[in-house]
């Protein structure tokens, strides 16, 4: 029978999917009960009562301490942690709140960003996320540029979100993604006037009241500069990775340069770099660099990142972005969509995949047949 200390290490393997972190480093772990059949009962508190990732832990636990020789039986139990629980487990993960499940089903968060406006940052989002579907990839984009709220007008959906049973906001959808923005919310056009702690509860509800369902990636749309909405993400989201939409003339870059030195003052992690309007492409497919040459591989080799795309600027691009059909959807053929497609598959790349491992099992020869020889000689040293 296992000790309640090798039980407690089996239970290391059970990681909580939002916060990123085994349900014994979080804490979680309220009592571990053994008796002499073998049985072991195992207790663990959650953040909330209705905890919509329950059955996660119940057969996590389950797998882990039942791998353990000599444990016949493995009872879960959940209990909630105390207020007092929750505001220690908070000041540890520096997060002003616990997530209750919303996040649970999305494997990749993305926030991509830019030092400033009019680099076309929207436009990349809604036909990134486009491309990602056309991959066959689950895709949510959140619209967090409060201010300049785009992404419904681009992808031609409005409305108000529903609301679940379980009291939670259903993303409207258009192309098989998944839309939030503060733009469902308010009258069409109108001006949002807000300050500090409005975008922070603002931004905290569209991450954690939101049912997202499962989700291969998250797009984050976020606003122009490296002010509130980008530090309240940083904080919610610590597992995200950030993408720097710039555009190639020199100044743009060095702006966009302070979005990577935020990042790093929040611990994000920047995966890559995509350049925007790299060049004009005619109809005629005559290409024109109007706006310089090198400014995003410059920034991606000073970030020591990859440089995920270069997307020339094509009338049709901004054509669908007001007819609200990414380009991507519309016309996969033209460059735009071409070059945004190829950073789409480089984001994806990014991202580790857990692969399973196979072992190999020795057949058993059939009756009458008989066994292969085995090889014979010396083995040879190998580089």
């Amino acid at each position: 029978m296992p000790t309640h200390d090798e039980i407690l290490k089996s239970l290391e393997a059970v990681i909580d999917p939002e916060l990123r972190k085994s349900i014994v480093e979080l804490g979680m772990v309220r009592s571990i009960d053994t008796r002499d059949d073998g049985a072991v009962d195992v207790t663990v508190s959650l953040t909330t009562a209705g905890c919509p990732i329950r059955s996660h832990f119940q057969d996590a636990v389950v797998k882990a301490v039942g791998a353990l020789p000599g444990v016949t039986k493995v009872g879960v139990a959940f209990d909630v942690l105390s207020d007092q629980e929750k505001g220690a487990l908070q000041k540890k993960l520096g997060r002003g709140s616990l997530p209750e499940g919303a996040l649970a089903q999305v494997s990749n968060v993305v926030c991509i960003g830019s030092g400033k406006g009019g680099v076309g940052k929207s436009t990349i989002t809604a036909n990134l996320a486009a491309a990602l579907a056309a991959e066959g990839k689950k895709v949510g984009v959140l619209d967090a540029d409060v201010w300049g709220y785009s992404i419904p007008r681009m992808f031609g959906v409005q409305g108000r979100p529903p609301v679940s049973p379980e009291r939670k906001i259903l993303p409207l959808e258009s192309g098989g993604v998944k839309i939030m923005s503060i733009g469902f919310f308010v009258e069409e056009d109108a001006a949002v006037v807000w300050r500090g702690p409005m975008l922070h509860k603002a931004l905290t509800q569209f991450l954690e009241d939101v049912d997202w369902g499962e989700l291969d990636f998250l797009l984050v749309d976020l606003p122009p500069g490296t002010g509130d909405v980008s530090m309240t993400l940083a904080q919610l989201l610590p597992q995200a990775k950030f993408i720097i939409v710039t555009t190639p003339q020199a100044t743009a870059q060095k702006v966009a340069r302070r979005s990577a030195e935020m990042a790093a003052k929040v611990d994000l992690e920047i995966g890559g770099v995509i350049e925007n309007m790299a060049g004009f492409v005619t109809p005629g497919g005559e290409r024109y660099a109007i706006f310089g040459e090198g400014g995003g591989k410059d920034l991606a080799d000073e970030l020591d990142v990859p440089l995920l795309g270069k997307v020339p600027l094509t009338m049709p691009l901004r054509e669908q972005s007001d007819a609200g059909e990414p380009l991507v959807f519309a016309d996969p053929d033209d460059p735009a969509a071409q070059a945004i497609r190829q950073a789409a598959r480089g984001l994806v790349a990014i991202f580790p995949v857990e692969l399973p491992v196979f072992q190999a099992v020795a057949a058993t020869p059939a009756a009458g047949v008989a066994e292969a020889p085995k090889p014979v000689g010396m083995s040879l040293p190998m580089a």
